[in-house]
């Protein structure tokens, strides 16, 4: 019997412990590596890109060699992880911890592990999924054949305890407001995107944008999805008579709403719905990477963190809500 990947030794690549017990100097010198991969960790400016820079005796800082510019900066200058407080060997620890959750990572157990507050593990773990996420969705639109479909998160309303004052939670009078629809676009053997809607619907603009015109699209029997037909060639399957015929499935993008849908209620318990996209993101991007090791997922997430730019929407963020 073949083994499954997941369970196989070519998955671990990677050890927690071995994170955890680098040296400060050792997790500096593996960050900046990580971070000037092209120069082998030989410092380069961020603001006018000139390779080269004096060490600063007093702390651990750069400044640039050309006489025009003097910049200083640090290893996490420019990127997300900029104006940190915390160890760079606490950052590596949490990318690696991060990764290694199947159906994503709580904050509250990050917290715990890291031992930093909450509130700190919260930014940290949705700082790592904005540079994951926006690794996920280039702007090159997905082809071949591509899996369309929506599914609703969110806006629990919990039944009342008594039968007669129950009453039907899929009527719109009944709503909160808060759910969301993920609508997902995945193509077979290629990436997964994402977008957040209020109703599934919606999501027929978003296909037209990120899918090329070339592409077979596969969806179900719901009936907003035939408007596709006009530019693509569309394949329809109905579930309430199969899950998958010959001609069409849309197995790959209920795999991705199972994985999502378990982040939800195992892991996360519960998902904001102005987070809801952040969460797809992440999902998206463990379900395209689930077949490569833990150690190629921690150096993609970590290149992703160090190329992404300063976090506009999370740096600062519990100085903004206060």
């Amino acid at each position: 019997m073949t083994q499954h990947f997941l369970i196989s030794s070519q998955a671990r690549t990677l050890s927690l412990a071995k994170v955890a017990r680098m040296s400060d100097d050792e997790a500096y010198d593996a960050f900046c590596r990580l971070r000037w991969v092209e120069t082998d960790g030989e410092p380069a400016c961020p603001r006018c890109g000139c390779v080269g820079a004096y060490n600063m005796r007093t702390r651990k800082k750069f400044k640039c060699k050309t006489r025009e510019c003097q910049h200083q900066f640090s290893v996490t200058s420019g990127t997300i992880f900029a104006s940190r407080k915390l160890p760079v060997r606490d950052y590596l620890l949490a990318i690696a911890i991060f990764v290694n959750g199947a159906k994503g990572y709580a904050a509250l157990q990050l917290s715990r592990d890291l031992d930093v507050q909450y509130k700190t593990a919260f930014v940290l773990a949705h700082k790592i999924r904005e540079a994951i996420g926006a690794a996920q969705s280039d702007n090159s639109p997905l082809d071949g054949e591509v899996e369309v479909d929506g599914a609703y998160f969110g806006g629990h309303i919990r039944p009342k305890n008594e039968a007669k004052d129950r009453i039907d939670r899929r009527r719109n009078k009944y709503q909160t407001g808060k759910r969301r629809v993920v609508v997902v676009a995945r193509e077979r053997r290629g990436r997964t995107l994402t977008f957040v809607h209020k109703a599934e619907g919606e999501g027929v603009a978003s296909i037209n944008r990120c899918v090329a015109t070339s592409a077979t699209i596969h969806a179900d029997e719901a009936s907003h999805w035939d408007a596709l037909h006009m530019r693509y060639l569309t394949k329809r399957i109905n579930h309430k008579r199969a899950y998958s015929t010959d001609d069409s499935n849309t197995n790959q993008a209920e795999s991705f709403f199972s994985r999502l849908r378990r982040a939800e209620v195992g892991t996360h318990h519960h998902i904001s719905g102005q987070y809801l996209d952040a969460y797809a993101l992440e999902m998206a991007w463990r379900e395209d990477n689930r077949r490569i090791s833990n150690g190629e997922q921690f150096l993609a997430a970590t290149n992703a963190a160090l190329e992404h730019p300063v976090s506009r929407r999370w740096k600062g963020y519990w100085q903004r809500a206060t």
